[in-house]
């Protein structure tokens, strides 16, 4: 299966058949419980507040898992309603038997505590791994997701080192203990940093040059575009996980636009990452309804 699609000395990981990929595994391990006349395995998931990128995120969990044929559910929480609330939802879900995976999409709205949310998460039922006494079997989707493009990725390109744009310092924990342990270095900028000095030339010259000085950037704020080619250079590669919608069209955090002559290796937006998230996702909540059911 090829997942490079080569734009001049460009190349781009094609994410979608990598998550179709993974999906028809899925699919045939569910078509072969119901079969045997079991129940499908359920997702439950959580969307506080009204951000364009979650409610992107959570329209293609919803339709990928019915796909592989995993029931799902939604909660929508208002971001005007308390944290006490979101927490009872959780404490609901985990209590029902019949929920596999428990997901909350991120960001929360800034009013939540996102750390002690997450904690309230049943870790038997934690399909994004954020739980650090979750089962070892499950993995973050996120992290799957990296790991599946810079298996893409020849020898050719050294994957050494690598930029973190962030705005979760959870995301950041999670991305730096993961790439620690393939020994490659992590530098990082937290967005609300990078806001704070990017109309200041000489300090956003000194990110570029730190960001150039790495193989790997990884970018997961969702701001449209805001990292361009002066950014990137040859031989880097580029894992995008920013999504916005603006105007009814989708945006990464990287502009490719002007880069068909770098050789490097990306991944696009849409059609990258996202989709081997979404397909890792619904690959957890498969491995947490077989370890509840001892399949």
């Amino acid at each position: 299966m090829f997942v490079l699609i080569i734009i001049n000395k460009m190349k781009i990981i094609d994410g979608k058949k990598i998550g179709e990929k993974i999906k028809d595994s899925i699919a045939k391990e569910v078509f072969d419980l119901i079969k045997k006349n079991e129940r499908r395995p359920n997702l439950s998931i959580i969307l506080a507040g009204d951000r364009s990128d979650s409610r992107l995120y959570v329209s293609l969990k919803e339709k990928s898992a019915k796909g592989v044929g995993i029931d799902t559910n939604l909660y929508l929480i208002d971001e005007t309603d308390s944290q006490e609330n979101l927490i009872k939802t959780i404490e609901f879900l985990n209590n029902d038997k019949s929920v596999d995976g428990i997901l909350i999409q991120l960001p929360l709205p800034k009013k939540f505590n996102t750390e002690e949310v997450l904690k309230k998460i049943n870790p038997t039922k934690d399909v994004d791994g954020f739980c650090f006494d979750r089962p070892k079997e499950i993995l973050s989707p996120v992290l799957m997701a990296i790991k599946e493009s810079l298996d893409c990725v020849n020898n050719s390109f050294k994957k050494e080192s690598a930029f973190l744009f962030y705005n979760s310092e959870i995301f950041k924990e999670e991305v730096k203990n993961f790439l620690e342990k393939s020994n490659i270095k992590i530098d990082s900028i937290c967005s609300e940093e990078f806001n704070k000095i990017k109309n200041n030339q000489s300090d956003l010259d000194k990110i570029k040059n730190r960001v150039k000085s790495c193989d790997i950037l990884i970018t997961a704020v969702g701001n449209p575009h805001f990292i361009n080619k002066d950014f990137l250079k040859n031989k880097m590669i580029i894992i995008d996980i920013g999504i916005t919608t603006k105007d009814k069209k989708v945006f990464g955090d990287v502009d490719l636009s002007e880069t068909e002559n770098l050789d490097l290796v990306a991944t696009p937006v849409p059609g990258g990452i996202g989709p081997i998230t979404v397909a890792c996702v619904l690959k957890n909540t498969l491995t947490v309804y077989k370890l509840k059911n001892k399949l």
